[in-house]
Order: C-alpha cells, then sequence, then structure tokens
C-alpha cells in the first residue's frame, strides 16, 4: 500500500506529465497497467454508473466507491487514484473515509469542493473556502505520516451551464487553489480546463496541476475517464440490440491477452501441481 502511494507521490513530484487512465474494474485496471500507464483512475461517474446504475450526483456514497476502489488497487501494481467527491458533509467524514481509503490500499484521491446534492438539478454552488481548507486539514491529520496523495478539486471554472457548481471567476480560483495548497493538498484539480486558463492558473499558483478532461501539456496529470466505461457500455447496447433484432452476434471472440489479464496460467500450474502430487488425474497426462 504504502509503495503505490510513494510511487505516486514520486509521479506528482518530478511534474513530468503522466496519465491516470480509466480503470472502473479489476479487468479495465489491469488492462491499463499491461499497456504500461503509470497510474490508473477510479473515476466516480465511471463507477456509479457501470456497477451501481446510479448517477454521480451526490447519491452515489463514498462506502460504494470504496467497494471498487479497494479490489482495483488490490489487484494492480500501479498506483490508483480515487474520485472521493466531497468526502461527506463533515470534517469527521473526511477523516474517517481518508482512513479507509488508506488501509484499502488506494494510493490517492480527489476531493473536491461543491455543495451536495452535485451535479444535479440543484443549482449548488461550491462551499466555503474556509469549510474547504478544514475538509483538506482533516485528510490531511487522518493521513498522518503515510505518502498518501490528496488532491484538491476546484470547480471554480465547472460552471452551473455545464453541470458543475462554479461561477467561472478565474481570480476566484486562484484563490481557492492557494487556500486549499495551504491546507495541506498535494496537488490541484481544475477539470474541463482549456490550456490557456491552465497556463494562467499555474503561473499564480505553485503547485502540481491536474486536470480531468481533456489534456493540458503543462499539466503534471490527466485523468483521462469516460472512454473505457462508456465504450464499453456503447459496444455492450450494440451487441445486445443486434442479437435482439438478429439471433445471433457478429463480434470476433479472440482475445488472446485474456489469460494473462486472469492470471489464467498461473492458477492452471497451481492446480495441476496439486494434482499430479496428490495422484489425481491431469488433463492430457
Amino acid at each position: 500500500m504504502t509503495d503505490k502511494s510513494a510511487a505516486l507521490r514520486a509521479l506528482f513530484e518530478q511534474r513530468d506529465h503522466f496519465i491516470a487512465a480509466d480503470a472502473y474494474s479489476v479487468m479495465t485496471a489491469r488492462i491499463v497497467e499491461q499497456v504500461g500507464f503509470k497510474a490508473a483512475y477510479l473515476g466516480g461517474h465511471a463507477c456509479s454508473a457501470f456497477h451501481y446504475g446510479i448517477p454521480d450526483n451526490g447519491i452515489f456514497s463514498q462506502v460504494e466507491q470504496l467497494e471498487q476502489a479497494a479490489r482495483i488497487a488490490e489487484s494492480i501494481d500501479i498506483p490508483l487514484i480515487a474520485d472521493a467527491d466531497t468526502l461527506g458533509e463533515t470534517v469527521a467524514d473526511a477523516y474517517h473515509i481518508t482512513r479507509r481509503y488508506i488501509r484499502a490500499g488506494i494510493a490517492g484521491f480527489h476531493i473536491e469542493d461543491e455543495v451536495n446534492p452535485k451535479h444535479s438539478a440543484y443549482d449548488n454552488g461550491l462551499i466555503s473556502i474556509a469549510d474547504m481548507q478544514a475538509r483538506i486539514e482533516a485528510c490531511v491529520d487522518a493521513r498522518g505520516d503515510s505518502a498518501f496523495v490528496i488532491i484538491a478539486r476546484c470547480d471554480e471554472l465547472y460552471p452551473s451551464a455545464y453541470g458543475g457548481g462554479g461561477g467561472g471567476d478565474i481570480e476566484e480560483a486562484i484563490a481557492r487553489g492557494k487556500a486549499y495548497v495551504e491546507a495541506g493538498a498535494d496537488a490541484l484539480c481544475f477539470p474541463l480546463v482549456p490550456a490557456e486558463v491552465a497556463a494562467k492558473l499555474q503561473e499564480r499558483i505553485d503547485a502540481p496541476f491536474v486536470v480531468l478532461g481533456p489534456p493540458v501539456p503543462t499539466a503534471t496529470c490527466t485523468l483521462h475517464t469516460g472512454w473505457g466505461w462508456m465504450g464499453a457500455a456503447k459496444l455492450h447496447l450494440q451487441y445486445a440490440k443486434e442479437l435482439m433484432e438478429t439471433g445471433s452476434v457478429s463480434f470476433d471472440p479472440s482475445f488472446p491477452e485474456k489469460g494473462s489479464l486472469i492470471e489464467q496460467d498461473l492458477y492452471d500450474r497451481l492446480i495441476g501441481e496439486w494434482a499430479t502430487k496428490t495422484g489425481r488425474p491431469v488433463r492430457g497426462g
């Protein structure tokens, strides 16, 4: 657990851009690791929609997110970053849930400054800077001397027109970003900001910069989600419709990487050795 948090912290300290790629299940996390990404990312919307069939608008709980995040983190050797939403409603929630993330082996998370219920019909706005600082400070206190990475997400530039709670004021975003770093955040996340806005933020705030959405060249980290879980769901819908309409599905069932992703050889070997040692029949023997 500690090694993964330390590895993630080292990536941020190097300030060389890396992508934490969409990993909404054990299988997809292993794919992300196998193709060479240095980190994986479990988004809240990816998890709530794919595993529970509900939106990520405040009704999706951190207990549900932790259930999936722990499975993913345990299955890979690269760090997992999780979307921790608001970490509940109080500093006690933030402290308690942070400790649970650390114990589950997640390397880091991002917490946001929206008022719940978020990304919904309610035009919610953001919590006060003082309250967000208190939330971050509770996370830092819960972290203790571990290397766990705390990313503060500021939604000031994520406006109501797009489902966010921000007002779109870049000076307010800068003020919030500075305050969150002062409270102990290791990095800052601003979703959906274009490169020119990102450059203005980075000129004024000395902290590793994380983007959620399209990559920004000067960012330290891009949390790249959506293409995986939505792509899988769309493909499943396509094949399901084809099967219903025609009675068959025209797809290529070959998947040569499947064996390594589910550790088929490892378990075949273990069972084969047990069967041989105990005088039981072995296939092909």
